[in-house]
């Protein structure tokens, strides 16, 4: 498929799942992003993800986002219960002019359903030419390092530096030690998971991922994702007057929909600290990259852009059982 096929399809189903023309194409663009970039995890899969929330009532498909400004360099946006990707899009660029004017600011995102991963949004922040930081935390499905129950959520973190001439540098992970999607994928394939990605029911080692997705997934790095987990949940909750995790499934109340609640976005720009230095110290930066790049290791995000250049040119492999599960989405189709 070339990815403007990727583009009307995830839109046709979106519109058919009942959400109104702006939320579908800004959840669409999120899609399109994941398999233009090779994140299968992220990308048209997705669609069932989205139509499911939907489906089940856990997600307002009409929702218009209320922006506002509780303080000179804060941004607030209720997404009145939609998909954060539309809530995003409308505080975006306020945040980035109070970035420059101020130097720092923060967007929060409130009352809005996540499903999708962080990086487009840091990503587009660093092409602006700031600096960024997303957090936002989900589902209980994780459990702290020393525990097998379910605390925290897969509680993303993404950050974005730009770079001169160049894609920025980014990334993204889970604080878990895998994307819930990617789990997913697994079962759906029928493929065992390594045993130290979760626990079942029991609290016992696995390697059946539907045993993971019914248990407790795991944190990354034993206790230092497990202190990075919970620094997202008080970021992008309490601080934020949003969910946690274990809220946000409660208010699910076993509807089996994508998480509900916030996420927390810091901008900065370096020429609020800078001033006429900024381009200098930025190629500073330039030479640490090298310095990496140099000894043979590869920067975060390059597979992303290797994956870019060739879905640019030959369009994206979607497949075929996949494809016709997304089309069975759309009234009349098969």
């Amino acid at each position: 498929m070339t990815l403007d096929d990727v583009r009307v399809l995830a839109r046709a189903v979106l519109r058919a799942a009942g959400l109104s023309a702006a939320h579908a194409d800004a959840v669409a663009e999120t899609m399109v992003a994941g398999e233009r970039d090779g994140c299968r995890s992220h990308g048209v899969y997705r669609l069932l993800v989205a139509a499911n929330s939907v489906a089940k009532g856990v997600v307002a498909p009409d929702a218009v986002p209320v922006v506002s400004e509780p303080a000179r360099a804060l941004v607030r946006v209720d997404g009145g219960g939609g998909f954060a990707q539309l809530a995003f899009e409308r505080g975006r660029p306020l945040l980035a002019e109070k970035a420059r004017a101020y130097g720092i600011a923060a967007l929060a995102l409130n009352n809005v359903v996540h499903f999708a991963a962080l990086w487009p949004e840091v990503e587009a922040l660093a092409e602006d030419g700031l600096v960024a930081i997303a957090v936002t935390p989900s589902h209980a499905w994780v459990a702290p390092a020393g525990g097998m129950q379910p605390v925290f959520g897969t509680n993303p973190i993404a950050f974005g530096w730009p770079r001169p001439g160049g894609h920025p540098f980014v990334f993204d992970f889970a604080t878990s030690a895998v994307a819930r999607g990617e789990i997913e994928l697994h079962r759906r394939a029928g493929k065992p998971v390594p045993d130290d990605w979760g626990y079942d029911a029991g609290g016992q080692p696995t390697t059946d991922a539907a045993a993971v997705l019914d248990g407790a997934m795991r944190t990354f790095g034993g206790h230092k994702g497990s202190a990075l987990a919970a620094m997202v949940e008080l970021l992008a909750g309490p601080l934020i007057g949003d969910m946690t995790s274990r809220e946000s499934i409660d208010a699910d109340a076993g509807r089996g929909g994508s998480p509900i609640g916030g996420e927390l976005i810091i901008a900065i720009d370096p020429a609020g600290f800078l001033g006429d230095a900024a381009a200098e110290h930025l190629a500073r930066a330039e030479v640490m990259f090298a310095a990496i790049e140099a000894q043979g290791a590869r920067l975060p995000s390059q597979r992303r852009y290797a994956a870019r250049e060739r879905s640019l040119a030959e369009g994206v492999v979607v497949p075929g059982a996949l494809h016709r599960e997304i089309l069975a989405l759309i009234p009349g189709e098969v």
